[in-house]
């Protein structure tokens, strides 16, 4: 799939290249589907009791068998780990964006930002001509990595191509239902040149991942998932001293339908944000403010827009709407349908699908709800594809509700008056923001061109993922004075 970038503008369009890669890039996974996978623990290639995941596209298929890692084999990771960074954080760091070149575009961007600002190592001004003084960026040691189910491989080979160029070395943890594009990421980056040891990937649940938080020797850990989960690292990981963390934790993504918008883009928009992935994104549109002057319009086209969704399989060209992860999201889709029935309504959707490929996998059908204002589905995360409608007065009344959450991933606006869209851009508390966009309007992001990071409860650090100020978190600064004697 050379010179292509799949992002949710690429596949906005029809490309028969393309469409013809990926076509090609499923036989060749199917090739892989239910076989073994050790943990790979520096160049110990271990097996043991192993846990088995299935396809929610039929749950009949197996998608592999993932050795379960233990607490023996966490302590062990992390020896690995940290035994091989004293070398690697000493190799030079253009020879470490060498080799994660060869991985893939994802990475690239952070051997980018590394060149761009030479290494990170910057003179400063002297009080003597015998003392000299730099400035240098240095790594922390080993990183984990802990990646969540919907985008495995991105989540797990982005934040470890950060740790890895800036020196440290990595432990991959991806999530037990998304172990496979993990291994994928990982075997990328051996074959890429990345030692083992330098690079390491453990298999399991909570568990697992519970254990590498708690390890005193994980110096730095990047997270993806659930607010909760989220929080709870960030109160636990540092105990001894502080450490850095680097989580994102979803988000409640409104989308704002101003008086003067273009209905055609906003109904597309905010379809496909809503819809696409089975919802399972955590820059979804959840929440649809409109203004009221235009709001049965706008809720009729989006209804009929979820009802015109193909039938297709998401594996098929044509194929839009993917089934949810496991039977907990399908539960969670029923008892947030169950709440807009018995305080709300209803307008499209509200059921599990079981009919011609839907009865073998997770399917739920794309679903608008009308909810009163102290309902759980205006402010709980779901990721499921459900979205609820509100008409409002006025802008200012729009952007009051959009922030009236914890979270600030997000944000899509709608809008054909600038004046709108500069009101917007100053007040809407997000981390990412889309305006008048038909490809997704709160989704979408790219290395170098959409950063992606949260405020408020949706992340940590207040840099974006892809973007400029990114790496850095994986460096600490160190200041090098030496006075030159003779």
């Amino acid at each position: 799939m050379a010179g292509f970038r799949v992002t949710y503008a690429t596949m906005s369009a029809d490309d028969a290249e393309l469409n013809a890669a990926y076509t090609s890039a499923v036989e060749s996974v199917r090739g892989e589907l239910g076989a073994q996978h050790p943990l790979w623990i520096g160049d110990d290639e271990r097996y043991g009791e192993a846990f088995t995941t299935v396809s929610p596209l039929d749950t009949s298929v197996e998608i592999g068998h993932f050795t379960l890692a233990d607490g023996n084999d966490i302590d062990d990771v992390v020896g690995e780990a940290r035994q091989a960074q004293p070398a690697w954080a000493a190799t030079p760091w253009r020879e470490r964006c060498d080799i994660l070149e060869r991985a893939a575009d994802l990475i690239r961007y952070y051997t980018h930002a590394m060149r761009e600002h030479d290494g990170f190592e910057v003179p400063m001004q002297r009080f003597s001509e015998a003392e000299v003084t730099s400035d240098v960026m240095r790594p922390y040691g080993v990183w984990a990595v802990i990646a969540p189910f919907n985008f495995p491989s991105a989540l797990s080979a982005g934040p470890a191509g950060a740790a890895l160029v800036a020196g440290n070395t990595c432990i991959i943890k991806p999530s037990e239902v998304g172990t496979l594009s993990g291994h994928l990421a990982y075997r990328a980056l051996v074959e890429a040149g990345v030692p083992r040891g330098v690079v390491n990937i453990v298999n399991g649940g909570a568990e697992v991942g519970a254990a590498l938080v708690n390890h005193p020797g994980v110096d730095g850990i990047t997270f993806t998932g659930s607010s909760a989960v989220g929080m709870g690292i960030i109160q636990s990981f540092s105990t001894s001293h502080p450490k850095p963390a680097i989580c994102e934790m979803g988000g409640k993504n409104p989308v704002i339908v101003a008086a003067s918008a273009d209905l055609d883009l906003a109904v597309e928009g905010t379809a496909r944000s809503a819809f696409a992935f089975g919802g399972q994104k955590c820059s979804a549109a959840s929440r649809v403010f409109v203004d009221e002057s235009i709001a049965d319009e706008f809720v009729a086209r989006l209804v009929a827009r979820a009802q015109a969704i193909p039938d297709a399989s998401p594996l098929e060209q044509g194929g839009f709407l993917s089934p949810v992860v496991n039977q907990s999201a399908i539960d969670r889709y029923e008892a947030a349908v169950a709440d807009a029935r018995l305080t709300g309504e209803v307008l499209t959707g509200g059921a599990r699908l079981d009919d011609g490929h839907h009865a073998r996998g997770n399917y739920v059908a794309p679903t608008v709800v009308r909810v009163p204002d102290d309902s759980m589905i205006w402010t709980t995360e779901l990721f499921v594809p459900l979205i609820a409608v509100r008409p409002v007065a006025s802008l200012d009344e729009a952007l009051e509700r959009a922030n009236a959450v914890p979270f600030g991933l997000t944000a899509g606006l709608f809008a054909e008056d600038q004046a709108d869209v500069d009101r917007f851009l100053d007040r809407i508390q997000a981390g990412v923001v889309y305006i008048n966009r038909a490809a997704g309007a709160t989704t979408g992001a790219w290395p170098g061109v959409q950063p992606f990071g949260g405020w408020k409860r949706s992340g940590t650090a207040g840099k974006a993922g892809g973007g400029p100020y990114y790496l850095q978190q994986y460096l600490r600064e160190q200041s090098r004075t030496q006075v030159m004697r003779g």
